[in-house]
């Protein structure tokens, strides 16, 4: 089956959790709103369609045949048996998905750092709630999501284990997406925060040595951190 993802053409964001599992996996797929021309323009008509039965709210979502799947962790549930990215049984599923809902929400108080008011309002806008919030993330919330997926890694039976077994998970692709995102957004907090997790930090080496995602790592598909995404750099929210 040839996957057909549709996402912000400009921004890793969201959409960029599905795109490790579909590249690790080798998986046919196609990024729609950055085909050259038409891509964007096809994704917004898709968007503001109201003739499909289920209608996304908001990327990211997934053409699958004729099926179409949004939220990045019900994309990843419905790809990860089909493109070998989780264990075959219920239970181990269901903990997969457990832990990728962590990481939405994580995706999403991390967001909240830069836009701790409304995402209609400019970032100059609520800067002063904005250095409050992330002092508050840096401080408490962030050591507390990296010491809950350290303490997981510190219950496998073997470092060189990912988070469920042996063999990679979607949640081990979405987990090295996180730090390496955070280190973009939050370095001087990564930097002070990092030796505390070294189960953790080495899970990312691990995931950005394998072969595809090493070779997409280096590739033009990876779009660069940027200041629209939902990971961003302010210094002066890095505390």
């Amino acid at each position: 089956m040839r996957y057909e993802l549709y996402y912000w053409p400009e921004i890793q964001g969201r959409g960029e959790f599905v795109r490790l599992a579909l590249e690790d996996a080798g998986a046919d797929y196609v990024d729609v709103a950055r085909l050259p021309n038409r891509g964007m323009a096809a994704m917004t008509r898709f968007l503001e369609s109201r003739s499909a039965e289920q209608p996304p709210f908001a990327p990211p979502f997934l053409k699958a045949g004729k099926l179409v799947i949004a939220q990045t962790a019900n994309i990843l549930f419905y790809l990860g048996p089909r493109l070998g990215l989780v264990p075959k049984n219920e239970a181990s599923r269901l903990w997969t998905h457990q832990l990728q809902l962590t990481i939405a929400d994580w995706v999403s108080e991390v967001h909240d750092t830069h836009h701790p008011i409304s995402g209609g309002l400019y970032y100059g806008e609520q800067k002063r709630e904005a250095k409050r919030r992330s002092a508050d993330f840096t401080a408490e919330r962030l050591p507390k999501f990296l010491g809950y997926f350290e303490q997981i890694l510190q219950r496998r039976p073997t470092a060189s284990d990912y988070l469920l077994s042996k063999a990679v998970s979607y949640v081990d692709l979405s987990t090295f997406q996180m730090i390496a995102s955070l280190r973009y957004a939050f370095p001087r907090a990564m930097a002070r925060l990092e030796p505390k997790h070294p189960r953790l930090l080495a899970l990312h080496d691990r995931v950005s040595a394998r072969p595809r995602i090493a070779a997409y790592l280096s590739s033009e598909r990876r779009l660069p951190f940027n200041q629209q995404d939902i990971f961003r750099h302010y210094p002066e929210l890095d505390a």
